[in-house]
């Protein structure tokens, strides 16, 4: 689904965690968020700091540390997770 829901996750994650020298239209959307793999080297901190920014933009809660750890396995899971809470709403 391209409904650009991608690139503005990356805006929002550039933003809330403080991120410098990423174009956002460049990450690929499947690779990890967290991790020496990211295109943005998010650490556990970071983790946290997107879960409140998606609960803040999108009203979707991330729950436990298994599922978040799904949702925050790429940028495709995240925007699925998104797109599915905003449908269940």
């Amino acid at each position: 689904m391209n409904d650009g829901l991608e690139l503005e996750l990356v805006k929002l994650i550039i933003d809330f965690c403080n991120v410098e020298d990423v174009v956002p239209e460049e990450v690929p959307h499947d690779v990890p968020l967290i991790g020496p793999d990211s295109p943005f080297y998010l650490d556990s901190l970071d983790a946290v700091e997107i879960v409140v920014a998606i609960q803040k933009g999108y009203g979707a809660r991330i729950g436990s540390e298994d599922s978040s750890r799904m949702v925050l396995g790429s940028l495709t899971a995240l925007a699925d997770f998104v797109r599915r809470e905003r449908t269940d709403q």
